[in-house]
């Protein structure tokens, strides 16, 4: 029977953290949205769920170390439980991202409208589709799935290099238009920011699920080939 209870709050466990999962990832949709439309009453939305997130984050992770302390779970387990404390943090700080960029909204809601060298709804769906995915991976298990998280980042990656060289070259040259678009630079770092913790996310599933540590492996292998190809020149 302690087994079976076991066995229970781990899917309680589940069940909780893919609410808080949804929130935080309502959280961004809304924050775009409101990015979109410039609308203060979507942003007043966000603002409300970054505090539910927070709840749901303390309870998740009281709920997590209180099975770590009177259970002795399996390996499979606990890598399960440890991976779902380290999810939990990176869905809290997805919705601070979501917080963020609302603030800049606010901002922006003060100043003309300008066209800016940007394109934040097309970055915010791929750094959404990420966050997507990788609780897909979680909800199935599956590594494969979550693999295929830590290539998309590059595109995101990609995405805010450009934008930080566009939008700061904006503000050399018409600087009457700074405010606006150091606004939209911190909105594309923050939405970079959201595809680093969907990255995260994926890396805990494969840990979970294969018991492999795979973080800093891209930056590993980069190092690795910089160095082979110095040793050849």
């Amino acid at each position: 029977m302690t087994r079976i209870r076991f066995q229970q709050s781990l899917e309680e466990l589940k069940e909780n953290l893919l609410v808080m999962a949804g929130l935080a990832e309502q959280a961004i949709q809304r924050a775009i949205e409101a990015y979109r439309v410039r609308d203060l009453s979507i942003c007043d939305l966000v603002n409300r769920s970054e505090n539910a997130i927070n709840r749901m984050e303390r309870d998740i992770d009281q709920a997590a170390l209180d099975m770590l302390a009177m259970e002795q779970p399996m390996a499979s387990d606990l890598r399960f439980i440890l991976s779902v404390i380290k999810i939990n943090a990176d869905l809290e700080r997805v919705g601070d991202a979501a917080k963020s960029i609302s603030d800049r909204v606010r901002n922006m809601q003060q100043m003309a409208v300008a066209e800016l060298p940007v394109d934040i709804p097309r970055m915010s769906t791929m750094a959404a589709a990420m966050v997507r995915r990788s609780l897909q991976a979680f909800i199935e298990g599956d590594a494969e799935v979550a693999r295929s998280v830590l290539t998309m980042d590059d595109a995101v990656d990609a995405m805010n290099r450009t934008a930080y060289k566009a939008l700061t070259k904006m503000m050399e040259k018409q600087s009457h238009l700074a405010p606006q678009a150091l606004n939209a630079l911190m909105i594309s770092r923050s939405l970079e920011r959201v595809a680093d913790h969907a990255t995260n996310i994926a890396e805990d599933v494969i840990f979970w699920v294969q018991g492999a540590d795979v973080r800093h492996s891209k930056g590993l292998k980069a190092n690795k080939e910089t160095s082979d190809t110095d040793e050849g020149s």
